[in-house]
């Protein structure tokens, strides 16, 4: 998918446009439950259905870019940091 030098910078801009279709869709992202209920309830308005999809897709993407990465012996940040700790503690 990626050569290693830019792992970080598609996690961020894929992690960014994942933050930006969670909200367009009312979806927490620390709350599993929200997201599968988004993922599997489809709308009648056209607009809110392609955010649903848009966010599905991203989804994926991401998880097929950290199982790339966790196959390379990297270690992927989560989608949702935990508050109070910054990225750089986790490593």
């Amino acid at each position: 998918m990626s050569g290693f030098e830019h792992y970080d910078r598609e996690l961020r801009d894929l992690d960014n446009e994942i933050r930006r279709y969670a909200a367009l869709c009312h979806v927490d992202l620390s709350k599993h439950h929200e997201i599968e209920a988004c993922l599997k309830q489809h709308h009648d308005d056209w607009a809110a259905d392609k955010a649903r999809e848009s966010l599905q897709g991203l989804l994926i993407l991401r998880i097929k870019l950290e199982t790339e990465m966790i196959e390379l012996g990297f270690s992927p940040p989560p989608l949702v940091q935990t508050p109070g700790i910054s990225s750089q503690e986790e490593a």
